[in-house]
């Protein structure tokens, strides 16, 4: 049997998965489960528990082997688990070396179980091209930076994922190059904060730059796109690429986190509510038709009922069609751990109120659509995208093509064309 890989969060462990599975195949293991888990929330490290328990008791016979965010940040606490034979740290799970220790230290006791390093020191980043992406598969990842060097003071990733380092722009227009010459038709550019791409290379060139390069020396690609950035850093290249190359999909995920100005400060972060509102005013005035989704956190420590309205506000004052909402989860040995905490009931009903107000603002922007003719790259027999991330219910054509399609109508949360 093969190497199964269950992943948790963000797209980033969606392109590195791959790379999992290809050097755990080839350091020769088999039947074994990789749990690939996300620390972001207290609830995300209680799913990654619950599934290696629910795993166990599926294939007694697999070997489960825990990596990712929590991992690196928590390995004690799975190497203690029953289920457990392995717990590799989270950029040790990309060496080739890792996957032939794990399987030479397989029933090894739980102190032996852990292969962590200290991610901190982890100063540069090799490119990981993907082969075992399969051909013609519509959509893939490039992954072109890891790392943060912010400190948010809601968040644990930094120490699941170190200081922020970036893949030299050369080698990620090769990846591309390759990926498109298999028959990828869209590329998504990813990283922990992909704004901060280049600080740690020759030059500091920045993530605008990296775009103009792909879309000037890839020029059969059909689709760039580009995951969630920080607004605050987005550079006038980035600016300039999506105003004026169409293959720059009009779509940009947004980490603004709050709509309040001093929970902003207490969170850490770098931008105002002006900030925000004006970076959606201005990428509007470049891309008129742009999708813009948003991270908010709802219930975040001191916040009042007056500084959550301000969150709530963003939805139409940024113009958000894509909203991912999270309820605040203290993370040990973060600051806003320590800070006045929220009820966890009013936590919950904020939530609700902001994936409300999400869920309207999207149905808004599929019923605009209903007459358009749109780009739409086709992920599977039932579904494809257009080029603003919208689901469209299809029939009849070939995965991986992209097709103009007239949208008819909406069906819930999908057009069909």
């Amino acid at each position: 049997m093969s190497v199964d890989i269950v992943n948790f969060g963000c797209r980033l462990n969606a392109f590195e998965a791959e790379v999992i599975r290809r050097e755990a195949e080839g350091a020769g293991l088999s039947d074994t489960i990789v749990i690939n888990s996300c620390a972001v929330t207290n609830e995300a490290v209680a799913q990654a528990r619950q599934s290696i328990r629910k795993l166990k008791r599926e294939r007694p016979a697999a070997r489960i082997v825990v990596t990712g965010c929590a991992a690196q940040t928590q390995s004690g606490m799975f190497a203690e688990m029953a289920e457990v034979d392995r717990v590799v740290g989270n950029d040790d799970k990309m060496r080739p070396s890792a996957w032939r220790e794990a399987r030479a230290a397989f029933d090894l006791g739980a102190s032996e179980k852990i292969a962590v390093s200290d991610i901190m020191a982890v100063k540069e980043m090799a490119p990981h091209l993907i082969d075992g992406f399969a051909s013609g598969l519509p959509r893939v990842f490039v992954q072109v930076q890891n790392g943060c060097d912010h400190r948010c003071t809601f968040c644990i990733i930094p120490f699941g994922r170190g200081n922020s380092r970036s893949v030299p722009m050369g080698a990620v227009v090769d990846q591309v190059q390759a990926l498109v010459a298999r028959g990828h038709a869209e590329i998504v550019l990813t990283g922990v904060d992909l704004t901060s791409y280049g600080a740690d290379l020759p030059g500091t060139p920045k993530l605008g730059l990296l775009t103009k390069q792909i879309l000037r020396h890839v020029p059969e690609l059909r689709r760039l796109r580009i995951s969630s950035i920080d607004s605050i850093e987005a550079d006038s290249d980035l600016l300039d690429a999506i105003a004026e190359d169409s293959r720059l999909m009009p779509h940009l995920h947004l980490s603004l986190q709050s709509g309040d100005d001093m929970i902003l400060k207490r969170m850490k972060r770098r931008h105002t509510r002006g900030d925000a509102i004006a970076f959606c005013d201005q990428v509007r005035r470049l891309r008129p038709d742009i999708a813009l989704g948003a991270d908010i956190i709802a219930g975040f420590p001191t916040e009042t009922e007056e500084m959550f309205s301000r969150s709530l506000d963003l939805v139409e004052e940024c113009g958000l069609t894509f909203l991912h909402v999270f309820p605040y989860s203290p993370r040990p040995g973060t600051p806003a751990a320590r800070m006045p905490q929220v009820a966890g009931g009013a936590i919950k009903e904020r939530s609700k109120r902001l994936r409300s107000a999400g869920e309207a603002a999207l149905l808004q922007r599929l019923q605009a659509e209903i007459g358009a003719t749109r780009e739409v790259l086709i992920e599977s027999d039932g579904q494809g995208r257009t080029e603003h991330y919208l689901p469209v219910a299809i029939a009849g054509e070939r995965m991986g093509s992209v097709v103009p399609l007239r949208i008819a109508g909406r069906d819930g949360a999908r057009l069909t064309a």
